[in-house]
């Protein structure tokens, strides 16, 4: 069955009323993570105000948003497929669109980012095929494909090490709601992750119990499998025996940040330790500056180095997440944010 809008909508959707004053609605916008709001009275939608057109009305800051606004907007319903709704985001330069009923009550919002997070979701189909393709020519099996939530405890890696660095950013994509699947072959004594390995890591960090996989399942079980010996070879029984090597970059993180100034660099991933307590939410602007905290909020980002050597620690004898090992911080200034185009 194809993906819907409201798969992967938010419905927990933050809004702005028409009897605000334009003033109220830049305050909002400026203490949020967002580009703009829908404008909602008694339910309804009437419209979708972005920081673009409030600019337009800071010469009147006690207006009314009633009298200011734009009337109606592009929106989607529940029901739409999801691939519909990224044409619509991609056709007209949005970043966000409102998701009504019927009624055209708002039900939800759907961004650009749970877009992504949907293509990410369902590009699984050529490289499960690829592995069950090779399993069966290599052990003379057939093997069974399908999907089911599996135990994490039950796990048994093929991976002997992960990296911190990409562990922190794998934890905030889960916080977020990034459902990858993982995949596995069923074995006798559990099952063997043959893809994912960062993410099921991330997983038991986070204490969750279950993850989303894609079973491949042989009709022979007692077939030894090559990963399967590899694995005993290496002493991985449990996800507990795979290593985490801190003080040493990713390979994609090490890509990923290489233009970036070396103090910027290293507290990429300390802001997203700091948004892993509170509620990510979509739309969040930037990874490269901190969240516009409100005057309550005491956090504040830490500057101190990564150590340069690397160090390799193991979950038996370290159980400190990344988000308990943080410094005392100096606050950073956080980066203005540009505008979009109308709608975002």
């Amino acid at each position: 069955m194809a993906a819907t809008v409201g798969d992967y909508m938010v419905r927990n959707v933050q809004y702005v009323t028409p009897n605000m004053t334009v003033n109220e609605v830049k305050e909002k916008l400026i203490n949020s993570n967002f580009h703009g709001f829908p404008v909602v009275e008694n339910g309804y939608l009437l419209g979708y105000v972005t920081a673009k057109e409030l600019l337009r009305y800071m010469d009147t800051p006690n207006a009314k948003l009633r009298s200011v606004m734009s009337r109606g907007t592009l929106c989607v319903i529940p029901t739409m497929n999801i691939d519909d709704a990224m044409r619509v985001l991609f056709r007209y330069g949005l970043r966000n669109l409102p998701v009504v009923d019927e009624e055209k009550r708002i039900v939800g919002i759907i961004s650009n980012i749970d877009i992504v997070r949907s293509q990410i979701e369902k590009s699984r189909p050529g490289k499960v095929m690829n592995v069950k393709n090779f399993m069966e020519q290599q052990n003379g099996i057939t093997m069974r494909v399908y999907n089911a939530e599996i135990p994490i405890d039950q796990m048994i890696p093929t991976q002997k090490e992960v990296y911190m660095d990409e562990l922190i950013g794998r934890q905030y994509e889960i916080k977020r709601g990034l459902n990858e699947p993982l995949i596995v072959i069923k074995r006798h004594n559990g099952y063997l992750v043959v893809d994912g390995h960062h993410r099921i890591m991330a997983a038991h960090r986070m204490g969750l119990k279950m993850f989303k996989c894609i079973v491949l399942e042989p009709n022979n079980m007692d077939v030894p499998l090559g990963l399967e010996t590899t694995a005993e070879r290496w002493g991985l029984h449990s996800l507990d025996d795979v290593k985490i090597i801190e003080g040493s970059k990713h390979p994609f993180m090490e890509i990923t940040t290489m233009l970036l100034p070396k103090e910027q660099a290293e507290n990429i991933n300390k802001i997203l330790i700091d948004r892993m307590d509170e509620d990510p939410g979509p739309g969040v602007p930037s990874a490269l500056s901190p969240r516009i905290t409100r005057k309550s909020s005491s956090k504040k980002l830490s500057s101190d180095k990564v150590p340069a050597a690397k160090k390799t620690v193991s979950r038996k004898t370290s159980s400190k997440t990344g988000a308990e090992k943080k410094a005392p911080a100096k606050k950073t200034a956080p980066k203005k944010k540009q505008d979009g185009e109308p709608g975002q």
